[in-house]
């Protein structure tokens, strides 16, 4: 008997995976790391084991890692603190003698200006330093992403942004939790990295005009400095850091690097990537 463990279990991915995990082999065989007790109940209701640890706590990670034969690491959500987390995955993972580990990393991470790729690249270091068989995937922009203020957008009529004509290779989650399953519950993955994103690329103006075809209402988008873009979001209420992050993002995009030729992802899903339009509809 093979054994699965997904970490971030509770999270927006970690739950579209275990959905797709148990699609693919019985339940008793996924367990789901959390962080509470509350989230752990609440994932027991689909038939899979909960263990509770986070991603600070070594000794509980060990404890965790028992008897797992394969661990799909969710990157952690705390910016700046992901590279030391991480290692302590890796590290009870190896102690533990889990057999391969699958890494949601970022979309280019080797070579990518963006802030975000730093700690991905520390840890996808860390992996191959550990000696452990693994994978990394590479994640994209979620469509989510871009989908977080679309009422306030139409409602405005305007969206701002600072990626100029940059294309963003847009998926949604289920689309990227569903290559994770695949790549955990698949052989041959040792060794391989993928740069996961959706099948066409759209610019900021396209997705605005995809707003309009939606709601029916004309919605703009606005192009600014990434200083202005950065200040914009602050005032909108959004911490400074995650602002910078964001701005830094949108400023790489129109370098290109938040797009991607190729199709690793729709060929581990086995279909064509969700169009943004089709998670848009969705939303609203």
């Amino acid at each position: 008997m093979t054994r699965y463990l997904v970490t971030g279990a509770a999270g927006q991915l970690g739950r579209l995976v275990l959905a797709d995990l148990i699609s693919k082999v019985p339940a008793v065989d996924i367990v789901a790391l959390v962080r509470r007790p509350d989230a752990a109940a609440d994932l027991a209701k689909l038939g899979v084991e909960t263990r509770i640890a986070s991603y600070e706590d070594p000794a509980a990670l060990a404890a965790a890692f028992a008897g797992i034969d394969r661990l799909l690491l969710i990157s952690s959500s705390e910016v700046g603190q992901r590279a030391p987390q991480h290692q302590n995955v890796i590290d009870a993972a190896k102690a533990a003698g889990v057999g391969f580990i699958a890494y949601t990393s970022l979309l280019k991470a080797g070579s990518s200006p963006l802030q975000l790729a730093a700690e991905h690249r520390a840890t996808e270091a860390a992996l191959a330093a550990s000696g452990i068989p693994h994978a990394l995937l590479r994640n994209g922009w979620y469509s989510e992403n871009l989908l977080g203020n679309v009422v306030g957008d139409i409602a405005l009529g305007q969206r701002f942004g600072a990626a100029g004509t940059g294309r963003f290779a847009l998926a949604p989650r289920r689309d990227y939790a569903a290559a994770a399953a695949a790549v955990l519950t698949g052989a041959g993955h040792e060794g391989k990295t993928y740069e996961l994103a959706g099948d066409t690329g759209l610019t900021q103006a396209e997705i605005a005009a995809l707003f309009t075809e939606a709601s029916g209402k004309p919605v703009a988008y606005v192009d600014l400095p990434e200083p202005a873009f950065r200040d914009a979001l602050v005032g909108v209420g959004l911490p400074e850091g995650f602002a910078a992050i964001l701005a830094d993002s949108d400023a790489r995009a129109a370098e290109g690097w938040l797009d991607a030729p190729g199709n690793d992802l729709s060929r581990l899903i086995g279909r064509p990537t969700e169009p943004f339009a089709t998670t848009l509809a969705a939303a609203l």
